[in-house]
């Protein structure tokens, strides 16, 4: 593949990324959060409820930094805080997952029909190259996340 080719889709790849945080910030706003919240949220109802520290750890967030999100969330009643039965240390941060489906389904209501719409579009072939850029690419983010934060 020559140099021209891959300088294409790096900045395509970009754009996509820049876009992405675009499009989110928006629907974070309309949603009454920022972006980032908005993403954070993502991350509960996608991993199902955690440890304030797990969530600092998968952000990358300081618990400082995590108890001011949780407070946030909380006065929205979008998470609930529960203390571990089994070392009250703990605190246990589970979604609410009703109340923020609620929330943003609606927002991405067109964004997700137009998105299928667009993939449905493809043949199975040009899926399945999809798939595997997407995959691979986000095994290459996660391997550089994990370096840059070890090396904290």
């Amino acid at each position: 593949m020559n140099d021209d080719t891959i300088r294409r889709v790096r900045k395509l790849s970009q754009a996509y990324a820049y876009t992405s945080i675009q499009m989110h910030e928006a629907i974070g706003r309309k949603a009454g959060l920022s972006g980032t919240d908005h993403k954070y949220l993502g991350f509960l109802i996608e991993k199902g409820q955690m440890t304030a520290g797990e969530l600092a750890s998968l952000t990358g967030l300081t618990t400082g930094a995590v108890t001011g999100l949780i407070d946030r969330f909380e006065k929205k009643d979008l998470v609930k805080r529960q203390l571990d039965k089994d070392d009250r240390r703990k605190v246990i941060i589970l979604p609410n997952t009703e109340k923020i489906m609620a929330l943003f389904v609606p927002l991405y209501k067109e964004f997700r029909r137009k998105s299928e719409e667009l993939t449905a579009s493809f043949s199975e072939e040009e899926v399945k190259v999809i798939e595997a850029y997407f995959s691979k690419a986000i095994d290459i983010m996660n391997e550089t996340t994990d370096q840059l934060n070890n090396q904290l």
